[in-house]
């Protein structure tokens, strides 16, 4: 069923056209991903789908009732509650029901057969129970646990956050509230690969509907079953996940410029023909055909393969040693704060290296340590013979913000004519006037071609790189990808991107606080050689391997066991009760004490007190029989 079209959807700046003709269709339960380079209006599109914006022509078309929760890119949440408390603010109407279903509970204990008051709370406790009103403190402890909130945090409040921080808060928050339509615009951005793995098996298992915008390949290709791209001013679908999408992309790409060059092809044949025979008495009607056939001909204009746009390599000008970098029982931090230790790795000539590890273990501190920025707090690290480091900085630290895109590459090759470093600029997309743009005016995308732009001039012999994937899209990682793929010399980078560390490493640093772990493979080897220590993860982190499953199970088990115990006592509860009630209703009966007044207000408050704990044995046992049956 379709729960949202966009029909005709359009976006003019002035004269400019970002994207027209636009049209999307959202199946209920759908996973779509919506890609395309920087600039081509993806976020745009997306605050026009969830409503926040309107279109300049065409319409968002919505079911009725239906529920768009929308998460911009690096929002953070911004709150004075503690985590918890905002967490648990989702759910106030819960909180609500489960205060009038104990206030109903109270009023059937003073009038235990009242049908109105049973029917209120028979319909009122069907929909808690559909709401989730019995697990959703543990679904709530779950999110902020995947998220890395562990219990201790709970109490801390949201403004003493990072930006990081609060920006996963505002992630956990929206996957709590559950909209039948989840908008996500790079909801990658602040996670680490732990946590990139969670948020992958919890939206595998979302009962709505998803659209992400990502630059997460992998994410992509684990999390959508469509992708709808923005080429050249509209919006093309293709089925299947990310890497579908390529295939589909690069055959129909090829299958245009058969086309085109068929038509070119054909175009001067006819031309040819048009030129040798117009002037021919015998030939020029033929000639006046053809001519008439190419003026009426709808010419295609020649397939642009988007891949292309960015070209560019790393040279280098000497080799290094075999021996690269030894490290030995380091440990990193900063002053009487270890961040990790001991951290034991080699790096050999022509290896490519990634350092991973959860948010916050120091992975870009190991990089400024090994570039001596700060100091080591223990053990050491050597660099081996003719080694010469190029540095990314993922914070762009490295650009002068007030010197333009020429001067910053000019300054550092001042011996070079201008025209080859514009020629340079041009392969890294700065042409034209952009060269002329000063650093601090650039997007974080262009800074990040910028900082590439100077590494690929320096021709160094060890590329340094902390997450040199950050602010590029899609089709500049690719590009970087290939440039480091054929990059003779050595690479070690720092990186959350799963695919990109698959395409490029073959060894692999876990930092953890208590060291590093090496394994000598890409990502999928490192995911292998894992599995048995994920298989252990608890069930609350929600990591779906079969000893975690098995968990689940006995956990299960356990919950069912204890609800059957409780569904029995409640029940030879209500049994002994009822007897009771009635050997005291038999006496009242008696004609001695119908005529004692005093004896027969007695047994009547015994009676009352009776009454009322069955009809509390009656809803305990209700509760826990529909507890038993959820479960």
């Amino acid at each position: 069923m379709i729960i949202l079209q966009a029909q005709q959807v359009a976006r003019f700046f002035g004269a400019e056209t970002l994207f027209s003709a636009v049209n999307l269709e959202i199946q209920n339960q759908g996973r779509v991903g919506l890609v395309g380079v920087n600039g081509s209006g993806k976020s745009t599109l997306l605050k026009i789908i969830a409503g926040i914006d309107a279109p300049d022509e065409g319409q968002v078309v919505k079911n009725k009732g239906l529920t768009v929760g929308y998460l911009a890119q690096n929002s953070g949440l911004d709150s004075g509650k503690t985590i918890i408390a905002e967490m648990m603010a989702v759910f106030t109407y819960l909180k609500n029901m489960e205060s009038q279903l104990r206030q109903l509970e109270r009023q059937l204990g003073e009038h235990p057969t009242d049908q109105n008051l049973l029917n209120q709370y028979d319909q009122l406790q069907n929909r808690f129970k559909a709401e989730n009103g019995y697990g959703y403190e543990a679904e709530v402890k779950a999110v902020l646990q995947g998220f890395q909130f562990p219990a201790e945090t709970y109490q801390q409040p949201i403004s003493s956050l990072s930006g990081g921080e609060r920006s996963r808060l505002a992630l956990a928050k929206i996957l709590l509230q559950r909209p039948d339509l989840l908008i996500l615009d790079e909801p990658t951005n602040h996670l680490d690969i732990e946590t990139l793995n969670w948020l992958e098996n919890y939206l595998q298992s979302y009962r709505g509907a998803l659209l992400i915008v990502s630059h997460d390949q992998y994410f992509l290709d684990h999390v959508t079953k469509e992708i709808f791209a923005l080429e050249q001013h509209t919006l093309k679908h293709y089925h299947g996940n990310y890497s579908a999408y390529l295939q589909q992309r690069q055959e129909n790409f090829q299958q245009a410029l058969k086309a085109y060059d068929q038509q070119q092809t054909e175009i001067k044949k006819l031309e040819t023909f048009v030129e040798k025979n117009i002037t021919r008495a015998s030939t020029t009607k033929r000639a006046q055909a053809r001519r008439k056939q190419l003026e009426k001909m709808v010419r295609l204009a020649k397939p642009i393969d988007a891949d292309q746009s960015l070209h560019f390599h790393f040279e280098l000008t000497k080799e290094t040693g075999k021996e690269v970098l030894f490290v030995r029982d380091l440990a990193i931090g900063y002053e009487d704060h270890v961040m990790s230790r001991p951290i034991n790795f080699e790096v050999m000539k022509h290896q490519r290296v990634a350092i991973i590890g959860p948010n916050g273990v120091g992975k870009s501190t190991l990089v400024k340590t090994l570039l001596k920025q700060i100091p080591a707090l223990a053990g050491s690290f050597r660099f081996g013979a003719n080694v010469e480091i190029g540095y990314y900085d993922q914070d762009q630290r490295q650009l002068d913000p007030q010197q333009t895109v020429l001067e910053t590459i000019w300054s550092e090759h001042p011996l070079l004519p201008e025209q080859e470093i514009r020629t340079v600029l041009g392969s890294f997309l700065f042409s034209g006037d952009d060269v002329q743009k000063v650093v601090h005016q650039l997007s974080g995308g262009e800074k990040a071609r910028l900082l590439l732009t100077k590494l690929a001039m320096e021709k160094r012999n060890v590329l340094l790189m902390d997450e040199p994937t950050n602010h590029l899209d899609i089709q500049s990682k690719e590009v970087l990808e290939q440039a480091l793929a054929q990059f003779t010399g050595t690479l070690i980078f720092v990186s959350h991107d799963r695919y990109f560390i698959n395409s490029l490493a073959d060894r692999i640093i876990d930092l953890t606080p208590t060291g590093s772990q090496v394994y000598e493979g890409n990502y999928d080897f490192y995911l292998e050689k894992r599995q048995p220590e994920l298989a252990t993860t608890t069930v609350a982190t929600e990591i779906s391997t079969n000893q975690a499953q098995f968990i689940a199970d006995k956990a299960q088990q356990r919950e069912r066991r204890k609800l059957e115990r409780a569904v029995s006592a409640a029940e030879e509860k209500m049994t002994q009760l009822q007897q009771q009630a009635e050997e005291l209703q038999l006496q009242m009966a008696q004609p001695a004490i119908q005529a004692d007044f005093v004896k027969l207000g007695d047994l009547q408050k015994q009676l009352d007190q009776i009454q009322n704990a069955e009809s509390k044995a009656e809803n305990d046992w209700l509760q826990a029989t529909d507890e038993l049956e959820q479960n």
